[in-house]
């Protein structure tokens, strides 16, 4: 994509994306939204959700103190709903969204971002704060806070790239294909934003093609049902753990 990362992407298109979140966000969203043609999806059962976090607070630290745990998968294949539930059951963990460090120029271009205003603090033992895109006015526009903690959350499309990856406690994918996923997306944002999918999707599976994160997940969380399937793929468990982020 963008700034050397992955292949070139696609500018996305006049029509903006949603309304950007905003800088103070809740611990849990209570909204469950209908699956691709099937029934509500039910959140991920409390034990399991309990469980998975005592394994992650476990892990040993990958970023300084910290566990850095991604949340990746197609876009609308439920990461945020996910997350927002994931750092609840860890207690309240920060969350850093991507959409925050994304823009239309660059939809992939954010390592930098991430690198200088989050991962770079926190490796070093302090609390973070990093800018956030506003999607309707197209300019960096406010900060959202990270605090320092156990276990912190990235969600959003590209969170266990390449050059992420060495900085990971665990990637957690979430398994909806890429069509189904478009799909629930187009049907959450309305025709209002046809224009901005197409492009999108052109971008992302650029992005996937070239950088693919599934197959490094360690955990893998279905997008309908929001069921974990406990199971480890990828990832040599040899591999160094640093924060530093390695540039294609």
């Amino acid at each position: 994509m963008a700034s050397s990362e992955t292949s070139a992407a696609p500018v996305m298109g006049p029509v903006a994306r949603p309304v950007a979140r905003p800088v103070a966000r809740p611990v849990a969203r209570p909204d469950v939204r209908p699956g691709p043609g099937g029934p509500a999806r039910a959140p991920a059962a409390p034990d399991a959700l309990a469980a998975l976090a005592a394994e992650l607070r476990a892990l040993p630290p990958s970023c300084g103190p910290v566990r850095l745990v991604a949340v990746d998968g197609h876009a609308g294949s439920g990461k945020t709903t996910f997350a927002a539930r994931l750092a609840a059951a860890l207690g309240g963990a920060p969350v850093v969204h991507l959409d925050d460090l994304a823009t239309h120029a660059e939809p992939f271009g954010w390592t930098g971002r991430l690198r200088g205003q989050v991962l770079e603090p926190l490796a070093a033992g302090r609390d973070a704060e990093y800018e956030v895109y506003d999607w309707t006015l197209r300019r960096f526009a406010g900060t959202a806070a990270v605090p320092l903690a156990p276990v912190v959350l990235v969600e959003g499309v590209g969170a266990g790239r390449r050059a992420v990856r060495p900085s990971l406690a665990r990637l957690v994918w979430m398994e909806l294909d890429a069509a189904a996923a478009r799909r629930r997306g187009e049907e959450r944002d309305g025709p209002g934003l046809a224009e901005f999918w197409v492009g999108w999707a052109l971008a992302e599976s650029a992005h996937f093609a070239a950088d693919p994160s599934r197959p490094h997940a360690g955990t893998l969380v279905d997008g309908v049902t929001g069921r974990i399937a406990p199971g480890t793929v990828g990832e040599p468990s040899t591999m160094a753990l640093t924060c530093d982020v390695v540039r294609k």
